[in-house]
């Protein structure tokens, strides 16, 4: 559980990071596409992945559909949050949890004992109690945050997918991905530049390579995760997903005076004692 630990602090911080970009009117996009850079050149410096493929069945569906989704579920988002705001699409992508939870069921054969079952139902109580939370946009498009759903579910499952393939190491997998994902968002900005007349600001640049750091520790730590409970992906959906609405929630309280419900309190007491039964499912 520290693997998921060490993600879900890595996760919230990203989020902070961004936060406090907006207050400097930066261009978001761009951070996001050197924070791809930034992440692949730390995989590499970090690890030194095997890049020589010879006599290796290359999983290229899984390596392309990650690195073509990452960047294009975070323009979603984006999109999302935008069009019916940051409540809705912060509940969509709560409730993403659902897709790999379903998957680590039919797809990864993993039995749920009956402390884990009631994890999940006490933790999909603690997503509805959280997020209970005025919109700031009246608009009931679904369309948008359906997307992000959809999106960030394939994503958890393709990254567990990642992290029991057994003839790459994960940290080969991640450049790969990296790699791949920059390049998608490195074309998509140069589509801007050109079409939009965006114009590219070193700012962005260096507050992206800062972020790729976040990045690269939060998926790192996800897949170390991944490998150390590969009979239980479940317990690292699950325990991600509440733990960033834990400290995600307390980080809004704490940092930015954020107003909280009664119910908000109670979402996050109730995540509390979801990942404590998740985490006590393991032993039993």
């Amino acid at each position: 559980m520290w693997f998921v630990i060490l993600s879900v602090i890595c996760s919230v911080t990203v989020g902070i990071f961004l936060k406090v970009a907006k207050r400097f009117q930066l261009n978001i996009f761009q951070i996001i596409t050197f924070n791809y850079f930034s992440a692949l050149l730390l995989t590499y410096l970090t690890f030194q992945p095997e890049l020589t493929f010879k006599e290796k069945t290359i999983p290229y569906p899984l390596f392309i559909g990650l690195a073509i989704l990452l960047p294009i579920v975070f323009l979603i988002q984006a999109k999302s949050i935008k069009e019916v705001g940051i409540v809705k699409t912060d509940i969509a992508q709560r409730l993403s949890l659902f897709i790999p939870l379903t998957a680590s069921y039919f797809l990864f054969n993993e039995t749920f004992s009956q402390l884990k079952i009631i994890g999940f139902i006490v933790g999909f109580s603690a997503i509805f109690f959280t997020l209970n939370k005025k919109s700031e946009s009246k608009s009931d498009n679904w369309v948008y945050p359906l997307l992000v759903l959809l999106g960030f579910g394939i994503i958890d499952i393709l990254f567990k997918k990642v992290a029991v393939f057994k003839d790459f190491s994960f940290t080969t997998s991640l450049f790969i991905i990296f790699c791949g994902a920059f390049i998608i968002s490195i074309l998509f900005l140069i589509g801007k530049i050109l079409v939009q007349k965006v114009k590219l600001e070193s700012k962005n640049i260096l507050w992206g390579l800062a972020l790729g750091i976040l990045n690269f520790g939060n998926i790192l730590f996800y897949l170390k995760a991944h490998k150390a409970l590969s009979e239980n992906p479940s317990t690292v959906f699950a325990g991600m997903n509440m733990g960033v609405i834990i400290l995600g929630s307390l980080t809004g309280i704490l940092l930015f005076k954020e107003k909280m419900t009664k119910w908000n309190y109670l979402g996050i007491l109730l995540a509390i004692i979801s990942i404590i039964f998740i985490t006590f499912s393991q032993f039993y």
